[in-house]
């Protein structure tokens, strides 16, 4: 059975759709306060999304914080991520969520053998 995307009931063409009123009537609280107080990142990144969007490029940004709106939906991101930029397509049921969640700046730890200077018994034990 195929999977069914859609936020908040919506499916991805209306969600796309909404207006930004109509969508920060259906986000958390959080997020609806970060919209209402747009700091001047969020209006250099908007202003590189229309400009970018008339070109077809992906938009390369560092504003891991950035509320996903709307109006971006099928939109191609770069986002830092410490060390590299990378790419993240952005689909409805994204929206509410930030740009930074999609990018992970850390990655799993795997330990294999003692390091450096290590005494052979402590190869034994546990790692917890």
């Amino acid at each position: 059975m195929a999977e069914r995307v859609a936020f908040k009931g919506r499916m991805p063409a209306d969600a796309a759709a909404l207006s930004l009123e109509d969508y920060s009537k259906l986000v958390k609280s959080r997020q609806r306060r970060w919209l209402s107080r747009n700091s001047i990142q969020y209006r250099k990144l908007t202003e590189k999304i229309e400009a970018r969007r008339a070109k077809g490029k992906p938009v390369r940004t560092h504003v891991r914080d950035a509320l996903i709106l709307p109006s971006w939906v099928g939109m191609d991101f770069d986002v830092y991520n410490g060390k590299e930029f990378m790419r993240v397509k952005i689909e409805a049921n994204m929206l509410g969520h930030r740009l930074g969640e999609f990018a992970p700046s850390t990655k799993r730890v795997q330990h294999s053998a003692p390091g450096i200077k290590a005494t052979r018994g402590s190869k034994f034990l546990s790692q917890k």
